[in-house]
């Protein structure tokens, strides 16, 4: 039989979703507890902590996983854990909540109860901590400290139970694998050796020879779709689900890649974000996580390969999954095909890079997409959701 790697700190996969069978009464329950509003980070984080994707986590950090998390990327018990998993509020709010007393965590989008936390203590942080430790910048530009430097002043931690998955499950019903069925599948199938491939963004030809690359030597690829809140100017899920499904139809042997989603929101942490990405993936029995070229970054905070590195940073036992570290992946007119720097001779004169942000560049000025650049199939995806957009553009200037 196949050995899948352990999840990560249990002996088992740790969902915090309330059996549907009880749902029904805790919901009724919920609605006459205190309110506690969600932003969208925050609701991410619960749907994660729901599927099991954070286990052994049962709920959000208190201060020491917090800053153990921020300094030295260990939990209190010694767990490694690279980037803390907290529920921001406000001030007042806070003051407003007596210790252990139950509450109801609410979407603050929807209105929907998602579920009931046990407030087990309250602080206060150094946002200036977390920026600088987390995301090697204190920058307000940065997306991710912006979010941090905007959040409330004060965390609660406790234990959750949570009594709803949201849009998700339905939305994206046959992408929302969780990792108990991932687990599951991957048995069925006999591998033991899976590759997981992080997006966010449609696959160009780059994207699709890391995966090709991983794939000989793997079982398969568990190629995984970001669903949750990305940053402005990024491609909707629903439309990279559908151009990758394309790749997959016509690039792909039959068998050998699943398409899957889940409901992360992106925090653009760099070098730890791909860290915890790592941690995600060995929840879903992954054992190899494909780490490219500024895996999680954004603009010019992190250097090319800083994510390739930081997992030589880590002790023995941190992690299980590892990295499988692939270089700069590009056309080259010479070799007449997709190559990277550690198998092309030629003179980076003849190389067509690739990048998503490209991409988007001349989608938006519609412009010609080179077949060298993205596969046709996935093009034409692409320029009908561009389309859609001009012609919205142009019905609201009228």
């Amino acid at each position: 039989m196949p050995q899948l790697v352990p999840p990560h700190g249990s002996e088992r996969i740790k969902p915090l979703i309330v059996p549907e069978t009880e749902r029904g009464e805790e919901v009724k329950r919920a609605q006459t507890l205190r309110k506690i509003p969600l932003d969208s980070r925050s609701v991410s984080d619960l749907f994660m902590l729901a599927m099991g994707a954070y286990t052994p986590l049962d709920g959000f950090m208190d201060r020491d996983d917090w800053r153990g998390s921020c300094l030295d990327m260990k939990l209190t018990s010694g767990l490694f854990w690279p980037i803390p998993i907290t529920l921001p509020v406000n001030e007042d709010l806070a003051a407003s909540v007596p210790a252990e007393e139950e509450v109801a965590l609410v979407d603050i989008g929807s209105g929907d109860i998602l579920a009931v936390m046990q407030v087990r203590e309250k602080y206060s942080i150094d946002k200036k901590i977390e920026a600088e430790h987390v995301y090697r910048t204190a920058d307000p530009k940065h997306p991710g400290v912006a979010k941090v430097m905007h959040q409330g002043d004060v965390n609660l931690a406790g234990p959750v139970m949570i009594l709803s998955e949201g849009e998700y499950p339905g939305k994206y019903a046959d992408l929302y694998i969780r990792p108990a069925e991932s687990r599951a599948m991957f048995l069925e199938k006999g591998w033991s050796r899976v590759a997981a491939f992080q997006t966010r963004n449609p696959m160009h030809r780059s994207h699709e020879h890391l995966v090709k690359i991983a794939l000989e030597v793997s079982d398969a690829v568990f190629i995984h779709q970001v669903l949750g809140k990305l940053k402005g100017g990024d491609i909707p899920a629903d439309v990279c689900v559908r151009a990758i499904q394309a790749m997959i139809d016509n690039y792909f042997r039959p068998g050998t890649v699943i398409q899957a989603g889940y409901p992360i929101e992106m925090r653009y942490a760099g070098p730890r974000e791909a860290l915890l990405h790592a941690l995600i993936r060995q929840n879903f029995g992954c054992s190899h996580l494909i780490v490219g070229r500024d895996h999680a970054g954004v603009g010019d905070y992190y250097g090319p390969f800083d994510a390739h590195r930081i997992f030589d940073q880590l002790w023995d036992g941190a992690l299980q999954t590892k990295a499988l570290k692939i270089g700069v992946a590009f056309y080259c007119r010479k070799c007449y095909g997709m190559a990277t720097a550690r198998t092309c001779p030629h003179d980076p004169k003849h190389h067509i890079s690739i990048s998503g942000t490209e991409q988007r560049q001349m989608l938006s000025a519609d412009a010609l997409i080179p077949s060298e650049f993205s596969r046709p199939e996935v093009a034409a995806i692409l320029r009908e959701y561009y389309a859609s957009l001009r012609s919205a553009d142009t019905c609201v200037a009228l």
